[in-house]
């Protein structure tokens, strides 16, 4: 029998589209070198423009600026505005996940979202909140992935301990935060293949 009592999905790359296929044909327009925007991310670390929009300190209008000032400083230039319009564009909801999410909430396991997120003027994403028992974005919370934190405090919501929780997300720095802590993580290539993966750890078909 599982110990599995929780499952926690992230969305972008998981339940809905890859923002990271979009960043990585807008950089091939552009004839930059392929993750380009993510070398960025992880240079200007929690003090640049990304990680502070992530955590809600700053809102898009003045992300726009500072995201191309960071990439400036790294040595090359972009429209952080057009980046995120097609990042908006390419997170479409994967109708696979989300009978998965319904399959699982029926056999009474508890299902959250970890994301991280922005605050925008549209909806996006948080209109697939009620399909949760836990909703966590990280510029509500102030927080994001991969600090131990978020995961804790997703945890808590779920009345779930760490070694009781599944994972699922598509980036290997937020999984090996969560397997630290004690949780089974899948990394979400095919989303067929990790429901498979989940499906097998639970013993409940998901598709």
């Amino acid at each position: 029998m599982t110990n599995i009592r929780a499952v926690i999905f992230d969305l972008g790359g998981v339940v809905v589209g890859s923002p990271l296929h979009a960043i990585a044909a807008y950089e091939r327009e552009l004839g930059l070198p392929g993750d380009a925007v993510n070398r960025v991310v992880v240079a200007s670390g929690s003090d640049g423009a990304w990680s502070r929009l992530e955590r809600g300190e700053i809102a898009l209008d003045a992300f726009y600026p500072a995201f191309e000032a960071d990439c400036t400083a790294a040595g090359f230039m972009l429209d952080a505005r057009e980046m995120m319009r097609r990042i908006a564009l390419a997170t479409e909801p994967r109708p696979v996940m989300l009978e998965a999410i319904r399959r699982l909430r029926t056999a009474r396991l508890r299902v959250a979202a970890l994301t991280n997120n922005w605050i925008a003027e549209d909806e996006g994403t948080r209109l697939l909140a009620p399909l949760f028992d836990v909703f966590v974005e990280s510029a509500v919370v102030g927080m994001r992935k991969p600090d131990p934190r978020v995961f804790e405090h997703t945890c808590v919501a779920l009345g779930v301990p760490p070694a009781a929780t599944a994972f699922l997300d598509d980036i290997g720095l937020n999984l090996k935060a969560a397997r630290a802590l004690g949780m089974t993580t899948i990394k979400v290539e095919e989303p067929e293949a990790a429901l498979d993966a989940l499906g097998a750890v639970i013993g409940l078909a998901l598709r």
